[in-house]
């Protein structure tokens, strides 16, 4: 055999003998990352709490990470908490609502889209018209969920939070006035109870506002029944001129704020500031 012949076959046996080497040393490390990754797997099933310590760990390590890029803290479920639904989303006729009250009120068509959805699904299970319920919400808060009166009455019914806190027990506490859904189940709830105590309507509304037995509501029930009136309009098609109110609250006397604040659970419920 010729020099160059054994020359080329050495150089072949060479890079054959490289090749299954390395084919053998990447196959086991191939192996051995596979082990690993299985012996991971059941370390951390049977070990939850590594597993927890690591979720956490990833976690923080992700949000750190968003911080520095973003500049701020970054919440990806801040949508589920969100009180909002797309209008166009709506039956027509509680679109029709939610734009009205929308330009009327100077809020959100969002977040009184989800709020008229919920009065019109509330209304159906209560037997109230949800016009009403809507109507209330409109003269006690303008639709403000954070507001209180001087007597305590809170959120966007004005519900009196410590007369009615066992209502909240089932909504995780007192600080769920401020719910605006939850706010409006309550609120529905306690005009309920006004409406079957008075034995009217009208009469509910007065024990509603707190001048159950006072010889006048300041007009309070006008107001609310005169709201309803212009929503069912509004509901119903009829082009109903928006004029932004002047949120003028109901006139509280002393008088109404002691009923208010004393009234026995089933009675009072609110007094505008």
């Amino acid at each position: 055999m010729k020099a160059t012949e054994k020359l080329t076959k050495g150089i072949r046996t060479l890079a054959g003998n490289i090749t299954r080497g390395f084919f053998d040393i990447t196959h086991n490390s191939f192996a051995l990352v596979g082990l690993a990754v299985m012996f991971a797997a059941i370390t951390l099933t049977a070990r939850p709490e590594i597993r927890q310590a690591g979720e956490i760990h990833l976690i923080s390590w992700l949000q750190d990470r968003q911080i520095a890029i973003s500049g701020m803290v970054v919440d990806v479920v801040a949508i589920d908490r969100a009180t909002a639904a797309n209008p166009k989303d709506l039956p027509k006729q509680q679109a029709a609502v939610a734009y009205w009250l929308s330009k009327k009120y100077n809020v959100a068509p969002e977040p009184l889209s989800a709020l008229v959805a919920e009065a019109y699904e509330t209304g159906a299970r209560t037997k109230l018209d949800p016009t009403l319920i809507l109507a209330i919400m409109a003269i006690e808060s303008g639709f403000n969920p954070f507001a209180q009166s001087p007597v305590g009455a809170q959120g966007l019914m004005q519900v009196m939070t410590k007369i009615h806190s066992d209502k909240y027990e089932s909504f995780g506490g007192r600080h769920a006035a401020f719910d605006p859904v939850t706010n409006l189940r309550v609120g529905v709830k306690v005009l309920q109870e006004c409406i079957r105590r008075a034995g009217s309507l009208e009469g509910g509304l007065k024990y509603y506002v707190g001048a159950a037995n006072l010889d006048s509501d300041n007009g309070y029930a006008s107001k609310v029944m005169a709201e309803h009136h212009r929503l069912l309009m509004v509901a119903n098609g009829r082009q109903i001129p928006v004029l932004t109110p002047k949120i003028v609250p109901v006139a509280v006397t002393p008088e109404t704020q002691e009923e208010a604040a004393t009234a026995p659970e089933d009675q009072a419920v609110v007094t505008n500031s």
